[in-house]
């Protein structure tokens, strides 16, 4: 039964839903993206303290096995470049146990204009296209639920997945395209709880997001003005990245309805413990949802398994 943040303890005190509050998870085995930083690794912890086996999927070996060795607990570490398709079908071949939980947390945010080996604007093909292909892939090994990490950005600006110019070519800037990205993650939670229920599976997918988690992913942002902002803001108004990697696990791991969206209950969904949240009506929209999916799909070649191959859960 999942422990609802604010619920009312014996004491009378209000209890904040915290990773001490995890599910024993002996038995079960979880894919993490990007587990070597960042609220990645503090999910891929946490998971493998409390009894999971948990696969670091990264794209840097090394990085992922020093990240891995940090953590005690059942793990191996896995090779997957998002930006690459054939990395993705590479990893989602070699894959053949059951598997329990996959999250889609890698990402990348707010680039200089970069194109990921198949020619696609890199926050859009990684941060979406990537994970789209790595779970279709997957999806016949899945037995509980998929959870993606999404952002409040997808409320920014547009607010519209730009089906003319998906790569941005004619209006790219760092905001709009890993806002677009945000934005594509909730509509593929959304299609692709539709398509699980419709093919009779017991599985779900889920979506989070960490409100503002102090990590290196800011780093990386093109405008130095914005860099710095960012900067100033993980010192001042963040939590941490356990802290950010809560709603991940709440979604991860508690009884919630498919296509929930996870997120911190503080103002403005910044901090505090993980609840349900709200998002844009552009992120409830099964219309753009379902065009999404399908121009998803041409993009990358990879398809919704066929519904006897669907993972029907356990």
């Amino acid at each position: 039964m999942a422990t609802h943040p604010g619920k009312q303890s014996t004491s009378g005190r209000t209890h904040r839903w915290s990773a001490a509050d995890l599910p024993d998870l002996a038995g079960r085995t979880a894919v993490v993206t990007g587990a070597n930083s960042g609220i990645g690794f503090a999910a891929a912890d946490a998971l493998a303290r409390a009894g999971a086996h948990v696969v670091f999927a990264v794209r840097d070996l090394e990085r992922g096995r020093a990240a891995a060795g940090r953590v005690p607990g059942s793990t191996e570490v896995r090779r997957l470049d998002l930006a690459d398709l054939a990395s993705v079908r590479d990893f989602a071949d070699t894959w053949t146990d059951p598997l329990d939980v996959l999250i889609n947390n890698a990402g990348v945010m707010m680039l200089p204009r970069q194109q990921t080996k198949d020619g696609f604007e890199m926050q859009f093909g990684t941060n979406h296209l990537g994970h789209f292909a790595l779970t279709n892939l997957l999806l016949p090994h899945i037995t509980d639920r998929v959870v993606t990490v999404s952002s409040g950005a997808h409320r920014w600006g547009d607010n519209v997945i730009h089906f003319d110019d998906l790569n941005l070519t004619a209006r790219y800037t760092p905001q709009r395209a890993y806002a677009q990205s945000k934005l594509a993650n909730l509509l593929f939670t959304l299609e692709l709880q539709r398509r699980l229920t419709g093919a009779g599976s017991r599985v779900r997918a889920l979506a989070a997001h960490p409100g503002w988690a102090a990590t290196n992913l800011q780093s990386h942002t093109a405008n130095p003005v914005v860099r710095v902002g960012m900067q100033v803001g993980n010192r001042f108004l963040a939590q941490d990245d356990k802290a950010g990697a809560l709603p991940t696990l709440y979604a991860a791991t508690q009884d919630l309805p498919g296509a929930s969206y996870v997120g911190p209950s503080g103002l403005g969904e910044m901090r505090g413990a993980p609840t349900l949240v709200g998002r844009t009506p552009a992120a409830s929209d099964p219309v753009a949802a379902a065009r999404l999916w399908t121009a998803s799909q041409e993009l990358t070649g990879v398809c919704f398994p066929l519904a006897a191959e669907a993972g029907r859960g356990r």
